[in-house]
């Protein structure tokens, strides 16, 4: 292999923000790493994401109790992807909550996608060896389930594929507040390796119609105000857009998955190079583009070799 992915060379801590995105309602950022949320209620709290290990856990724990001392009693999971779930073992929490979706991703490519994000970027996985194993929900739903932490109502529901199958948003109405995951960032790139990018633009003018007045989203920072919010939301679908465009008329040509890999970069490196992890998503994001233009529905598995066969295939 002519050099490392960028991720495995990215061992640079980052810092920790707090933000407060509504009246009991915080995001836990990382300058680009995966975030979490913290929504409170009356007598109990709820955490969205896990981490990657009980270890960075810990640092989302941390917080909670610079503000509350109300027991955590779920965690929910707005999506499966090893860096966003394996820590939650750390909240002992009554109840994990993710889609029916989200759990099928969990039996289909659980082990090998955490073999896979393990080897991308060790960063990510301090204190890996306190991971009991894969996280499995105890609770699931098919398309949209309420919790009422006390009475603060959180609902969570499917709206639509965007970053994976699985992907869930949560919405507090009280505040009028959502938890986005990964479909929405802020400059930050966006992870396309199990995405399906034809429907990720009607997921994002879905959660444009809620109007919302703050979204903690995937990565980057919090977003606070209408403006904010509107301009992150189109920022991502100019993200995605831009890279599945010259992917797909590469594909449409039968070009190979190194031409597609020039296309995209042409376009995105002007406009995003500067974001958090755009080279480490970039080959991941091409591949995916390219089999989804040639009309694989279904992203295909990656495994640590899948990783290192792509990698060498576009350094030619």
């Amino acid at each position: 292999m002519a050099k490392a992915f960028a991720s495995q060379g990215d061992m640079t801590e980052k810092t920790i923000s707090f933000t407060e995105v509504g009246e009991g309602l915080y995001a836990f950022t990382a300058e680009g790493d995966p975030n979490s949320g913290v929504i409170i209620g009356d007598d109990s709290v709820m955490i969205v994401e896990a981490q990657a290990t009980p270890r960075l856990a810990n640092k989302v724990i941390e917080c909670v109790r610079s503000v509350t001392d109300k027991p955590i009693t779920h965690v929910v999971l707005t999506h499966y992807h090893a860096v966003r779930v394996l820590g939650a073992s750390a909240f002992g929490a009554q109840q994990i909550i993710m889609s029916d979706a989200a759990r099928a991703m969990v039996v289909e490519r659980g082990q090998e996608d955490w073999d896979s994000e393990f080897q991308r970027f060790p960063r990510l996985f301090e204190g890996h060896e306190s991971i009991p194993g894969l996280t499995f929900p105890t609770t699931t739903f098919s398309d949209s389930m309420t919790v009422y932490l006390g009475n603060r109502r959180v609902d969570i529901r499917q709206i639509g594929r965007a970053h994976t199958a699985g992907d869930s948003i949560i919405h507090v109405p009280d505040q009028n507040v959502m938890f986005t995951g990964d479909i929405v960032e802020y400059h930050s790139a966006c992870y396309c390796g199990d995405g399906h990018f034809g429907d990720w633009g009607t997921t994002l003018d879905k959660i444009k119609a809620y109007d919302v007045d703050a979204i903690a989203p995937g990565r980057g920072d919090a977003l606070v105000g209408k403006e904010m919010v509107n301009a992150a939301i189109e920022n991502t679908r100019d993200f995605v857009t831009s890279t599945y465009r010259p992917a797909a008329k590469v594909a449409a040509r039968n070009g190979t998955l190194k031409e597609a890999w020039d296309a995209v970069r042409a376009e995105c490196d002007p406009k995003f190079a500067d974001y958090a992890i755009y080279e480490h998503c970039l080959p991941f994001n091409v591949a995916r583009a390219y089999d989804e233009a040639r009309g694989i529905d279904t992203p295909r598995i990656w495994t640590a070799q899948r990783d290192l066969d792509m990698w060498e295939a576009l350094q030619g």
